[in-house]
């Protein structure tokens, strides 16, 4: 399966992208995916957490990217969960249904400290990780700290390497002094119309509708240019996140939208070269998948992974 070119229909039977473009939703609606979790004070934060499967199931462990949060998982979770899988997710803090402290100094080493006290919370010793977008750095910075509690490492698209980065323009904005000043006039439709620059299948205002309503909860959009430190923090931690990732010795798979402008094609290109034992999925399409593959095409997203965490 090295190097694998998979179009999106081989890799999970009917495209649910093709559905979305007919009107279809890709997520089970924000308020039915937050009802079934909780938000435990952890770490002096209250952190939304979802435990789905058996409680005695091979553990795995979901982390989201930004701006948005676990929700982006609500359509592959099921899945994982029906194969047997005891599925961890939460919000990272300053996300979703988590705390948004308005003056707090986020990091990705902290955030990375969260899900160590979640598992410890919830009594999971190794487990699978799947990651995704700024979940990637908080991936690699678990991989650098205790790469053997890591069963199987899957990614799906992120800044595996920083100098391939390339943020969107309101990203650069948020990311810059004026950030502050910008942030609060953020709004529902702009925010739509840039994630539709990054997705490589149209999706459906309803989904779009949700990912705004959690970002925005609790003035969380305001919070865009303090969150997006995280891109300094990638050239910081340069080389220890990529070694973490290219030393990794447990079994890894990527699952990507080459479609993605953000870390797409060009970004895979790299993985294919330094790392040529890993499993690659590529959701080639027709038409070809962006920066959100759980999204555009969560069945493909599901398939890849439960072929991957179910050896």
């Amino acid at each position: 399966m090295s190097g694998e070119h998979v179009s999106s229909e081989k890799a999970g039977g009917d495209p649910v992208g093709s559905e979305n473009a007919g009107g279809e939703r890709a997520l089970p609606p924000l308020r039915t995916w937050t009802e079934g979790g909780s938000t435990p004070l952890i770490g002096g934060h209250r952190v939304f957490v979802r435990q789905d499967g058996p409680p005695l199931g091979p553990p795995v462990t979901l982390v989201h990217g930004f701006p948005t949060s676990s929700h982006d998982w609500a359509a592959v979770v099921p899945v994982l969960a029906a194969a047997g899988m005891r599925v961890t997710t939460l919000d990272l803090l300053g996300f979703g249904e988590s705390d948004k402290p308005r003056r707090h100094r986020y990091a990705v080493l902290d955030q990375a400290s969260l899900v160590e006290e979640v598992w410890r919370r919830y009594s999971i010793g190794s487990t699978a990780l799947v990651a995704h977008d700024y979940g990637v750095s908080v991936g690699q910075e678990l991989l650098a700290r205790d790469p053997a509690r890591i069963t199987r490492m899957a990614w799906l698209n992120g800044g595996l390497y920083p100098d391939l980065h390339r943020p969107v323009p309101i990203q650069r904005l948020l990311h810059g002094p004026l950030g502050p000043l910008l942030a609060p006039f953020t709004t529902e439709r702009r925010f739509a119309a840039t994630l539709r620059t990054v997705l490589g299948r149209p999706p459906h205002d309803g989904d779009l509708h949700d990912l705004w309503v959690s970002a925005s909860r609790a003035d969380g959009h305001r919070l865009a240019p303090r969150l997006l430190r995280y891109i300094d923090e990638r050239r910081v931690h340069r080389d220890r996140w990529v070694s973490a990732l290219e030393d990794f010795a447990g079994p890894t798979l990527f699952v990507w939208g080459p479609a993605d402008p953000i870390s797409g094609a060009h970004v895979l290109a790299r993985i294919r070269v330094r790392m040529p034992e890993a499993q690659i999925v590529e959701l080639a399409g027709p038409p070809a998948i962006g920066h959100y593959p759980q999204l555009e095409d969560p069945a493909a997203v599901a398939a890849a992974l439960v072929a991957f965490l179910a050896c």
